[in-house]
């Protein structure tokens, strides 16, 4: 374009002049030839003239149209370049598209479309979008959008439809109206995605939100709004339910022994037998772990109580996993709503007092929540809070009791127990601190500072020339699972100087049991430290013989239950006998606890037992008093108190 200007420019001034001269040549010509010559010659010359200048104005205008042509042309290309990008647009994108005139009847739609919806272009074109109504919706809703339609031009919403092949299936929808210049309605364009894949994983989502994804049961969250509902209907109508928690009993020794692929094939065949128990108005979900939680809707008291003896039946049937036959039992705890609580939380913390007092108990059994359970868990609370503070303010007290010889009353050694000194109630008896203490983990605390002080008295004693032979202490199930006394042990050692022949462990067969091959490896590991160790309670943790006797042990204590009908229980007679002859037989020295009375010290002595401890020589004291009650001196020799308990 710029070059024709430019031409037109440089032609224009010699265009002027030549018009000018057509214009005044009449005037000029005699003046140019007054003798008239040469008028002739430019009558010709000005002939040509006005054919040039004509040429050149038709020129001038040829020019002009052709820029106006090709602007004209430019803007149709870049038009219709703009309508293929929208067609191809329109025809590729994702979402549908649905094009309908002022009557609503559909004039185009696109691929899309055919897609989504199922329906082809051929079977849409002239019918209405009524076609592809769900019934779903209601007179409301279609108002509601023909008047932000009417009123704002465009609408925007979640559409349930229905496809070709009559499948409902929910969209999100735009619509727009179209008008024209005048203001006039033309066209209803609607885009549409479909978000029934969103819906699913929203589903999905949900689900998964508030169902245990190894069962498939319920989980705690939903199951607490359910028992939350079923409250508020007890309330409304003057029914009541019932809410039962089950625990599996020792459950965590399936997940050490066998591994915890093991534990969740047994978890999920627990809950499928659980089911079979469920019928109307029963919810059975998964809280966590080993714990099930069971809604009964309109039960009293004797229906929990039936149900929670169907469950124990239900469960004793062996499970058969992995070609394995295992035997589970369950503790229950039930609490009763509305009596019993006011809302949900309590509901819950309820039966949860009442299934702690169940496996308190002796576990395999059920138990209905009371007051007094609630008070008893305020109390431990308490408790633990305490008894956490009397850790940090050192309120632990050690107590010794003393092991004497059976053949010549000698005291050969003491065994280490601890006390807490209340500040306000006293001296706390062990059996009610000491399970707390197990149960918060407060235990493994109070089993690390109860060996360094019994460690620094024993070395305190060493260095005063009081000959004790050994000082046993305690070891907790917690602190001997961990796998790590035996270095805490050679810590204790290292800083407190005490030779590790004069420490003996008492570790309980329970302990021992629960993971023989553990056990076996710490035991070898704690005896390379040159400390003694002692099998507890024996007899009460149902070891073999063939594991016993691998066992690096030095001596076995004959539990006190055995001990305290003697010499007049034919069956704990037998027992001792078995027992003191088993630890002869294998080179240990056999020890009996709990000896109260001058006859069963005889009896036991007529039986070859070696050592003895109980209230018959004396209680546990503490360290002072325990001096000057058994007159030690740097002899260790027998004090006559001693030798008259012979």
């Amino acid at each position: 374009m710029k070059p024709k200007l430019s031409a037109v420019k440089l032609v224009l001034p010699y265009f002027l002049l030549a018009s000018a001269w057509i214009l005044f040549s009449d005037h000029l010509l005699p003046l140019l030839s007054p003798d008239g010559s040469r008028l002739e010659l430019l009558q010709s010359a000005k002939g040509l003239l006005f054919v040039a200048v004509t040429s050149g104005l038709l020129y001038l205008l040829v020019c002009l149209h052709m820029r106006r042509l090709r602007a004209y042309l430019q803007a149709r290309r870049e038009q219709e370049s703009s309508l293929r990008q929208a067609a191809a647009v329109f025809d590729a994108t994702q979402e549908g598209v649905l094009v309908t005139d002022a009557e609503q009847r559909i004039v185009h739609v696109n691929r899309a479309f055919a897609r989504i919806t199922g329906f082809e272009e051929s079977e849409v074109l002239g019918q209405t979008p009524v076609l592809f109504k769900s019934g779903r919706h209601d007179e409301a809703f279609y108002q509601s959008m023909w008047n932000a339609l009417k009123n704002r031009h465009a609408w925007s919403g979640e559409v349930w439809n229905r496809r070709h092949n009559g499948e409902v299936y929910p969209l999100w929808q735009n619509i727009r109206a179209i008008h024209d210049e005048d203001g006039l309605l033309t066209h209803y364009v609607a885009v549409f995605s479909d978000v029934s894949a969103i819906k699913r994983s929203q589903n999905e989502l949900d689900y998964l939100a508030h169902h245990d994804p190894l069962t498939n049961l319920p989980n705690r969250l939903l199951f607490t709004e359910r028992v939350e509902h079923a409250l508020e209907r007890a309330r409304r109508e003057g029914s009541e339910g019932t809410v039962i928690l089950l625990d599996l009993d020792h459950f965590k020794h399936i997940n050490e022994s066998l591994g915890h692929n093991h534990g969740d094939l047994l978890l999920k065949a627990v809950g499928e037998r659980l089911a079979t128990l469920m019928t109307g108005g029963m919810t059975l979900a998964r809280l966590g772990g080993d714990e099930f939680g069971l809604l009964c809707e309109g039960s009293g008291p004797e229906q929990a109580a039936d149900l929670a003896g169907r469950i124990q039946q239900c469960l004793a049937a062996p499970f058969h996993l992995a070609e394995q036959n295992l035997f589970i039992s369950a503790s229950l705890g039930i609490s009763l709503f509305p009596g019993d609580a006011e809302n949900v939380e309590q509901v819950l913390r309820n039966a949860d007092s009442a299934l702690f007092k169940a496996k308190s108990v002796g576990r395999e059994t059920f138990a209905f929540y009371s007051q007094e359970l609630t008070e008893q868990a305020r109390q431990r609370v308490e408790l633990v809070t305490a008894l956490r503070q009397g850790l940090e303010q050192d309120e632990l007290r050690l107590v010794f009791q003393p092991i004497h010889d059976l053949a010549d009353g000698r005291l050969i050694g003491v065994e280490t127990l601890v006390r807490w000194q209340h500040p306000q109630r006293g001296l706390v008896p062990p059996a009610e601190f000491l399970p707390v203490a197990e149960e918060s983990g407060l235990i493994g605390a109070i089993d690390a500072w109860v060996l360094e002080r019994a460690c620094r008295q024993m070395r305190d004693w060493t260095e005063r020339g009081l000959q004790l032979s050994f000082i046993a202490v305690n070891v907790s199930c917690r602190l001997f699972s961990r796998g790590e006394l035996d270095t805490r042990v050679a810590r204790v050692l290292a800083d407190t100087g005490l030779e590790p022949g004069r420490l003996e462990l008492e570790i309980t067969e329970s302990a021992v049991m629960e993971d023989p091959d553990t056990a076996l490896e710490l035991l070898d590991r704690l005896c390379k430290l040159g400390v003694r160790l002692a099998i507890d309670d024996f007899g009460t943790g149902y070891s073999s013989l063939q594991r016993l006797k691998r066992l690096p042990v030095h001596k076995l204590k004959i539990d006190q239950s055995f001990v305290q009908n003697l010499p007049d229980d034919h069956d704990d007679i037998a027992i001792a006998k078995a027992v003191t002859a088993l630890g002869h037989s294998l080179g240990l020295e056999v020890l009996a606890e709990g000896i109260e009375h001058q006859r069963q010290a005889d009896f036991l002595r007529g039986l070859g037992c070696d050592h003895g401890q109980g209230y018959l020589f004396s209680r546990p004291q503490p360290a002072q008093q325990l001096e000057e009650a058994w007159q030690l001196s740097p002899s260790g020799g027998a004090t006559p108190q001693q030798i008259s308990l012979l």
